[in-house]
């Protein structure tokens, strides 16, 4: 059995589901979220609590189980409380700016980078090297903020660029460390 499928999602106060044939509607405070459900994976509520359940043991549905309850749990936790990602700019003369909706950067080519804010996502900038990434869809959060981070990644001898905050940069020795 599926640990995590097993668990039931219980909905805080302002999420409203919907489920209609295999989508799963989630409305709150911050927007609504649809998460498809495969045939095999059914989605009950009763109340306040949200069910997952399969139709049969084949390995595959098992883990479409625990991938599909985590799905509409990451949408309901969504809608209430935005995910957020957060990337630091790391270099001599690296720097963001906010300019209107759009993210400015200065990242050591010979001409600054513009970022074009997608829809249903946020930015914060706190100083001039950190930026917060804000929406409801936590894979979109995340994809946004990978291609931010790939604007200019870290780069593998000074460890200068875009990364995760937390984020561990294994740096290479340079040459002086070979010929010693």
């Amino acid at each position: 059995m599926s640990k995590i499928g097993e668990k039931a999602i219980t909905l805080p106060l302002g999420v409203t589901v919907s489920i209609e044939g295999k989508q799963v509607k989630v409305n709150g405070p911050k927007g609504e979220l649809v998460v498809e459900v495969s045939p095999m994976i059914t989605v009950t509520q009763s109340e306040n609590i949200l069910t997952v359940k399969r139709v049969n043991n084949t390995k595959k549905v098992h883990a479409l189980h625990g991938l599909t309850r985590s799905l509409v749990s990451n949408a309901v936790q969504g809608v209430v409380n935005p995910w957020k990602k957060t990337l630091e700019v790391v270099g001599t003369g690296y720097r963001v700016k906010q300019q209107g909706e759009d993210l400015l950067f200065e990242l050591g080519y010979s001409h600054p980078v513009v970022f074009k804010k997608p829809e249903n996502i946020e930015f914060k900038i706190e100083g001039n090297n950190k930026v917060y990434v804000f929406g409801i869809d936590k894979q979109y959060v995340g994809e946004i903020a990978f291609k931010l981070r790939s604007l200019r990644r870290p780069d593998a001898y000074k460890g200068k660029g875009l990364r995760y905050e937390g984020e561990y940069i294994k740096l290479k020795p340079g040459k002086k460390a070979k010929t010693a």
